[in-house]
């Protein structure tokens, strides 16, 4: 497999320098790319970059994840307005932590192999470099007028950028030079915000030593109306499943649109060319059931997370669409419960009625006022209009404790298409 060639039929390559691709063919090579570790989770947008490792190992190279212990502490400017709050060595350790056990599902972390993953922290080169050592061994070797050149250094001068955040690019040159030297890493990836940081490691590494070192960045990803990729109203989609439901993840998928679609599978996926372009045929034909979204939901959040979450988050959402079964209903959390029913009328009752057992005439109507009077109740009871977690009920059925969800819900249906969720508490 060639590299190049499948990030740029994929569309994941924005620039590149000079060199690289003759590198590439030359050698199996060591390249980085760095996370932020500022979260104790990654989250959707960075995995293209993880993608690429991913690409970038499959072509039989060996990837480098660097964890950004000493970077974070400081914190990049590109892209960013203001200054970034620090945080302390014990939850970046922490999160270093957290971060590597999602990068095992994507990444070959297997020592015996000479193109393993392995997982690096430039806290360690950098927590006993001294202030002095740092200005005579890396600061003298590139100029102020280059360092600020970079866009992510003008952009910041009209609202202002510490001296903190202005050598931050200096850093981030010192870890291309450290894995120069002691991993042999001769290509820096990353996001097209990061390719002035990644040019300065470069010249540094040039100047300092004489030798060559190469940049690669992928596109930053946006939606096609526009919007921010992986951001939603309540922030980022994270990977970690505390932080971020399989269910929504999956949601966030299943709702791409069908230009958004045909992107993504080629970037989120491993699927081929050739299967992509005959999954691509087979939508065209039919849109309506959104086949590429589905592909790409089930392969992401099956790796994610696992096969069984995709299994819960997909049977989940056809429980909207009436195609759900009351065995799926049980199997969900409250989390994903409230998610798929999020915006559904909401009735409270009291738990201890329940355990005393209601008829269902009674809790339509009386309880829960899901119906106007026990009138409406009987009649819809009679026709089968109404179902109970899934399962039609008729006028002799009566709720007990044996109906509650999570030990506190009950998922009332009227109809086909209007939904209670009745909270007992």
């Amino acid at each position: 497999m060639n590299f190049i060639d499948e990030l740029l039929w994929r569309g994941m390559i924005q620039d590149i320098m000079p060199g690289a691709e003759e590198l590439l063919k030359k050698e199996m090579t060591t390249a980085y790319t760095g996370f932020d570790p500022t979260s104790d989770s990654l989250h959707i947008g960075n995995l293209v970059s993880i993608m690429m490792l991913k690409h970038f190992q499959m072509a039989g190279h060996k990837p480098l994840v660097l964890v950004g212990g000493a970077t974070g502490m400081i914190g990049d400017p590109s892209g960013k307005s203001e200054e970034r709050n620090l945080i302390d060595e014990k939850v970046l350790r922490h999160n270093q932590e957290c971060i590597k056990k999602q990068l095992v599902k994507f990444l070959d972390f297997d020592t015996s192999k000479p193109n393993c993953a392995e997982v690096v922290n430039n806290y360690n080169w950098m927590k006993d470099f001294s202030f002095l050592g740092f200005l005579r061994d890396v600061g003298k070797h590139i100029t102020v007028n280059y360092m600020m050149a970079k866009d992510s250094v003008k952009k910041r001068l009209e609202t202002g950028i510490s001296f903190t955040e202005f050598t931050y690019q200096l850093v981030q040159g010192y870890d291309f030079l450290f894995l120069n030297e002691n991993k042999n890493c001769k290509l820096q990836m990353g996001g097209s915000d990061q390719w002035g940081n990644i040019l300065t490691g470069a010249e540094l590494i040039r100047r300092k030593t004489g030798r060559e070192a190469f940049a690669l960045t992928c596109p930053l990803i946006t939606k096609a109306d526009g919007g921010k990729f992986g951001k939603t109203e309540k922030g980022n989609l994270w990977l970690d499943s505390a932080k971020t439901s399989p269910y929504k993840l999956y949601q966030f998928w299943l709702n791409s649109s069908d230009a958004d679609a045909s992107k993504y599978i080629r970037i989120f996926t491993l699927h081929n060319k050739e299967e992509i372009e005959s999954f691509e045929k087979q939508h065209q034909a039919a849109p309506h059931l959104r086949l590429l979204q589905k592909i790409i939901a089930k392969d992401i959040t099956s790796r994610v997370h696992s096969e069984d979450d995709y299994n819960v988050a997909a049977g989940a959402s056809e429980i909207l669409f009436g195609k759900g079964t009351s065995e799926m209903l049980n199997k969900l959390d409250e989390e994903t419960l409230l998610s798929v029913f999020e915006g559904v009328p909401m009735a409270d009752i009291s738990k201890s009625e329940i355990v005393q057992s209601i008829s269902i005439i009674d809790f339509l109507s009386e309880k829960t006022n899901i119906t106007t009077s026990k009138a409406e109740a009987r009649r819809m009871l009679k026709e089968g209009s109404i179902s109970i977690n899934k399962s039609k009920v008729d006028e002799n059925f009566s709720v007990t404790e044996n109906e509650l969800l999570n030990d506190k819900y009950i998922l009332v249906q009227k109809g086909k298409k209007n939904y209670y969720l009745v909270k007992a508490q």
